[in-house]
């Protein structure tokens, strides 16, 4: 539903005023990231699960060369997922199929069946030259740290959290990992991006972080794959030399992901063909690589900050934004930022606790949907403290219960950023991040952030804010205040576990 006060589409602003507002923005963000320019239609924006599948599965079919999937974890029982990429290997002999998850969640269930036992197979039948598997471990966890902790805790050390499922010349970007949950019922958001430069890029990104991964093997062994640290890798191992993987790690990936390590041809005016039509966006590709880098260089944090900065000034005072993460967490310096703009009709959208796929799960995890209702409580009193209540107001989703038929959780996150005088937003940004303190010191994250002019591609941008808020209700400080959503010392000690266990909410 479009924003309470929100401009009617007769008031849109002109093309030259919307680059004039859009300048301070991009400015800035041109030191800070590399960037393609491209036409809007060459976005193309999802809106369900099944339709995110469907359009995954379609592209691969449909593949003549390259298919390159980085994601946390495929599901150890998705079989019609891996049928479709052996269908395809099968059909184009001269297809590659490169594969990149987390190691911790990849082989968390070994011996038993695991996301890395489902994927040996492709090697087996298609050879190390066509397909590679990799996992990505992070060097934070080592030693006795490793040896000890338990393996449904030790993610709190930090994942390959990137979701990149690029195809030929197109990349789907998402929030969402490859399982039948994301598949069917966990709303998120998803990005198609036709450009060969656009994927060319996330691909070096991809193959980089391949190249500082373990490589999965076929085995007798009872677990069905063997992890081996090929002597071609751009890093010594992170389980034996830490310190010098992190050094080559940096050296490798920070001027990838630096606005010089893209040559400047691709960022005036790209190498594609120009029928797409004038090149009205641009989109900038954005990391947060924080463990392997150091000093760290990443792109992402700078710029939503940047994004946001620019916000408070009283030039945006009739600009909005839409703020939305599954889990409601946002980074120390975000909240603070997000609560200091000044647009008016602002939105958060979160999970509702009914909606939140830890809801009633076993252990210690089950008490976190109660912990992000206090996370969010505590940013409503901070916008009230700053007197912004009647600027931002947050929503909660919620389509049915948890554990109950036909329910969905919520996964999707994001910013959009829509001007003055206009109704749809010229900014979006779209990826694996979480925007929380965790996404910024210890998961590798990859987002793309849109920049556009394009009227038609803007109306999509707000047309999709707008159907992730078909499911959802305002929230307020009352609301949360009332005895039903109370929060005991359990789930407030959990916190305190979970942060001090590497901020793993």
């Amino acid at each position: 539903m479009p924003a309470a006060g929100a401009p009617t589409p007769s008031s849109a602003s002109t093309p030259s005023s919307g680059a004039a507002m859009l300048a301070p923005f991009t400015n800035e963000l041109d030191r800070i990231a590399p960037s393609f320019r491209i036409n809007g239609s060459q976005v193309r924006v999802l809106q369900t699960p099944t339709e995110f599948y469907e359009t995954l599965k379609d592209k691969i079919r449909q593949a003549e060369t390259r298919i390159f999937l980085s994601t946390l974890y495929i599901g150890k029982s998705e079989k019609e997922l891996i049928t479709t990429l052996q269908e395809a290997l099968r059909a184009k002999p001269k297809l590659r199929l490169s594969i990149l998850t987390d190691a911790l969640r990849g082989t968390r269930e070994a011996p038993e069946a695991s996301c890395a036992s489902l994927l040996t197979p492709l090697i087996e039948e298609f050879g190390p030259d066509r397909v590679e598997i990799r996992m990505y471990h992070t060097p934070n966890l080592t030693g006795l740290r490793k040896r000890y902790i338990p393996k449904r805790v030790n993610e709190g050390w930090g994942l390959q959290h990137m979701k990149l499922y690029g195809i030929d010349d197109e990349i789907l970007l998402t929030g969402a990992n490859l399982s039948s949950d994301y598949f069917t019922n966990r709303q998120d958001r998803y990005h198609v991006f036709s450009s060969r430069d656009i994927t060319d890029y996330f691909s070096d990104i991809h193959g980089a972080v391949s190249s500082l991964s373990f490589l999965i093997l076929p085995s007798d062994s009872p677990a069905g794959f063997a992890m081996a640290w090929p002597g071609t890798n751009s890093a010594p191992s992170p389980l034996e030399r830490p310190s010098e993987f992190v050094s080559a790690s940096t050296g490798l990936l920070s001027t990838l992901i630096s606005p010089k390590g893209v040559p400047l041809i691709l960022q005036g005016g790209g190498s594609e063909s120009s029928t797409a039509g004038k090149k009205d966006t641009s989109v900038y590709v954005l990391a947060q690589f924080s463990q392997l880098l150091s000093p760290d260089t990443s792109t992402e944090l700078p710029a939503i900050s940047h994004i946001l900065q620019t916000l408070s000034s009283s030039k945006y005072a009739k600009s909005s934004w839409t703020f939305t993460a599954g889990y409601f967490n946002p980074a120390p310096s975000l909240s603070k930022l997000l609560v200091s703009t000044a647009s008016e009709n602002n939105t958060v959208i979160t999970a509702s606790p009914f909606a939140n796929g830890f809801y009633k799960s076993p252990g210690v995890s089950g008490l976190l949907p109660d912990a992000y209702v206090l996370l969010a409580r505590r940013f409503l009193r901070s916008v009230h403290h700053n007197k912004r209540d009647s600027a931002i107001s947050l929503r909660e989703w919620r389509k049915g219960t948890v554990g109950e038929p036909g329910a969905w959780t919520y996964h999707a996150k994001g910013l959009w950023v829509t001007l003055p005088e206009n109704k749809d937003p010229s900014i979006s940004l779209i990826g694996s991040s979480n925007y929380t303190k965790r996404s910024y010191s210890l998961d590798l994250e990859a987002n793309a952030l849109i920049v556009t002019e394009n009227e038609e591609l803007k109306k999509r941008l707000g047309d999709e804010q707008r159907w992730l808020q078909e499911n959802t209700t305002v929230v307020t400080r009352d609301d949360l205040a009332r005895s039903e959503r109370r929060i005991g010392f359990k789930v407030r000690a959990a916190m305190m576990v979970v942060q001090l266990m590497g901020g793993a909410l």
